[in-house]
């Protein structure tokens, strides 16, 4: 396993860290899961207020004993962001009470994802108060937040040099945020790459198309190396169900250099066979078609729209597509289905992309199941 700096916390975090959203079946099947990911490195635990019984869980783990100790070990919880000082107070100490701790090391703000989100946070009596004063007492080491919003959110929280860590979504199929990712650099913050299996295209059960293009790797072992050949990043989670699912991804523990001539080649092939499958229908993903005045967040449902065409990810388009108008502020936009034609997109598309047919296109495509977020 490999350790890298957490930007200015100064905290030397394995470069993958264990998500515990997903290993509640029980506190046995999370106890070995746990375990297991310490005993292969993992030094840096993620949980959250909102995971079910996670935090309980790993506060009872902690209690009966680790096989490391406490002061090796970096634990991360996230709260929600409010407007009231004290509902964050009371937060915070029920995470400590559940976790069973004198301190956690660092908790972040869940969710900055709107702009009444950032503005809780700035406030004089906002959530921020209290995480600051938690903090002076020494019941927290280290603050930082987590994002599902727009990029121009995420810089704007960045810029407010309150916090000391970012959680991103950020992987090969989404680098809208990369000015993010060199904000927070420029910045000295560390930066936690989140959910990059799931979120980063369910590459843990890739369609047969992406898995020919990725050869020799697998498309998971591929985007694992895009992100840590980039020193920029400190940790990706990995949120493993039981033990055996941290195999797959820690095979790549200790592989932390740059780009291999192997893997330069795989990074070719998928862009050439992109812009040949999709030819003049290809999104560029330039934002420059917003706002909709049908809210649509035209940009990702035209990303989802060329992944499926391009790499056959159809179930992973369906999977997200169906988020929209289901998951509030997680995943906001209206499904494609409400374009009204109206035009106002079309003379701001640089690609001249006939934007109301394609958006037609994608509902037809990838309009399933709707769906709410794991842990809701």
């Amino acid at each position: 396993m490999r350790y890298r700096r957490f930007g200015k916390t100064n905290l030397w975090l394995s470069i993958f860290s264990l998500g515990t959203m997903r290993c509640l079946a029980s506190e046995s099947s999370f106890e070995k899961t746990l375990n297991s990911a310490i005993k292969k490195g993992i030094n840096h635990l993620e949980t959250a207020h909102n995971y079910g019984q996670s935090e309980q869980y790993l506060g009872n783990c902690i209690k009966r004993g680790l096989p490391i100790k406490r002061e090796q070990l970096y634990i991360t919880t996230k709260l929600p962001p409010t407007p009231d000082v004290e509902q964050m107070r009371q937060g915070l100490k029920q995470s400590l009470s559940r976790l069973q701790l004198d301190y956690i090391d660092c908790v972040a703000i869940h969710g900055i994802n709107t702009r009444e989100h950032l503005a809780w946070v700035e406030s004089k009596n906002g959530c921020f108060v209290a995480l600051e004063e938690a903090k002076q007492e020494g019941k927290i080491r280290h603050i930082g937040f987590s994002s599902h919003g727009s990029l121009e959110l995420i810089l704007s929280a960045i810029n407010t040099d309150l916090f000391e860590f970012v959680n991103l979504h950020y992987y090969y199929f989404f680098q809208r945020h990369e000015p993010a990712i060199a904000r927070a650099t420029q910045k000295d913050m560390g930066i936690f790459i989140i959910s990059p299996a799931d979120k980063g295209g369910r590459l843990y059960t890739p369609p047969q198309t992406l898995n020919n293009l990725c050869q020799p790797f697998s498309p998971l072992e591929f985007n694992y190396r895009f992100l840590l050949s980039d020193r920029r990043m400190t940790t990706l989670s990995v949120g493993p169900a039981n033990p055996e699912e941290l195999i797959e991804p820690l095979k790549c523990a200790d592989r932390d250099y740059p780009l291999t001539f192997e893997e330069n080649c795989v990074k070719e092939k998928l862009e050439t066979h992109l812009s040949q499958s999709l030819k003049t229908d290809r999104c560029s993903q330039c934002y420059q078609c917003l706002p909709c005045p049908e809210e649509i967040n035209i940009p990702e449902v035209l990303r989802l729209r060329n992944l499926a065409v391009a790499y056959d990810m159809t179930d992973f388009g369906q999977y997200r597509y169906g988020m929209f108008e289901n998951a509030g502020h997680w995943f906001p936009g209206n499904k494609a289905n409400r374009c009204t034609e109206c035009g106002e997109c079309l003379p701001r598309c640089p690609e001249q992309l006939k934007i109301p047919e394609l958006l037609l296109d994608t509902h037809e495509c990838l309009n399933g199941v709707s769906r709410r977020r794991l842990w809701q």
